[in-house]
């Protein structure tokens, strides 16, 4: 998917809602513990549920690596079904990954070739040789983590070096030498506030995906505040706040009602610009 796609799957939908796929089984509704795939089967619920109200899905790595060969055979079906049922959907494989070259190339493989989602999530910090090889390939997206939102981002994100730059800030000037805003975006916790004026003095037209909104408390308000570009620039994630708010027989349909309600948060937050 190119940004132009993107931009207009957001205007058409009024929604930059991405919905977490983090599915664990200790959570699902216990009457699909029954199926042969139950994470599957709680995925694709919810994907038929909430495809309307989103632009975008985001499966986590770890809570299918979690469980072997069957969680991973999970994913891959999920991935599968999103691309024959939801083609415009953007699919974000939340994998973290980075290393030296020749690992990240085969990790590139793995995410881009093999399972062939639109973009993956890397961790920059082995620096430049470990993020180009996934650079490489036309029509795939790098999410770079820019400004996490969890608690031990300060231990090292926001360490400044002797002239008061800090580390974040380092990593998204240095990383915009290495592709445009058409092949990569960052990471930036929702609960980061203000701090959105700080990325985006410095990545002013760059897509940025946002976890954090919802359960771990961040304010969409505050994201679109001071995050929104006038291309939107933001694909905001929810995941526990939608696919866990019921543990009864009515999920996907109690899941839909919580996407919806994003979504027309969303809509009124694009009318704005």
């Amino acid at each position: 998917m190119t940004r132009k796609e993107l931009i207009q799957q957001i205007r058409e939908k009024q929604s930059f809602l991405c919905v977490g796929l983090d599915t664990d089984l200790k959570k699902i509704p216990q009457h699909l513990l029954a199926d042969d795939d139950p994470i599957f089967a709680f995925n694709r619920a919810i994907i038929d549920a909430t495809a309307p109200y989103c632009v975008s899905y985001k499966p986590n790595l770890a809570f299918y690596e979690a469980f072997g060969v069957k969680g991973l055979m999970a994913f891959e079906k999920t991935v599968n079904y999103l691309k024959q049922q939801c083609p415009n959907h953007f699919i974000i494989a939340d994998a973290k990954r980075g290393d030296i070259g020749n690992t990240s190339a085969m990790y590139a493989r793995t995410f881009f070739e093999e399972y062939d989602v639109d973009s993956l999530t890397v961790a920059p910090y082995m620096g430049e040789d470990s993020v180009s090889p996934f650079l490489g390939y036309e029509g795939k997206w790098v999410i770079l983590l820019a400004l996490t939102s969890n608690k031990g981002s300060h231990d090292f994100q926001l360490t400044e070096d002797k002239d008061g730059e800090r580390l974040f800030e380092k990593v998204l000037k240095q990383s915009q030498q290495w592709a445009t805003d058409e092949q990569m975006m960052y990471v930036v916790g929702a609960t980061q506030g203000r701090m959105f004026e700080d990325i985006r003095r410095l990545a002013p037209t760059h897509f940025l995906l946002v976890p954090g909104v919802g359960a771990q408390g961040g304010s969409l308000q505050e994201v679109c505040k001071y995050g929104m570009t006038k291309d939107c620039g933001l694909l905001v994630n929810s995941s526990r706040g939608i696919i866990y708010a019921s543990g009864g027989e009515d999920f996907a349909a109690v899941a839909a009602e919580k996407a919806h309600e994003l979504q027309q948060q969303m809509a009124a937050e694009l009318k704005a610009i």
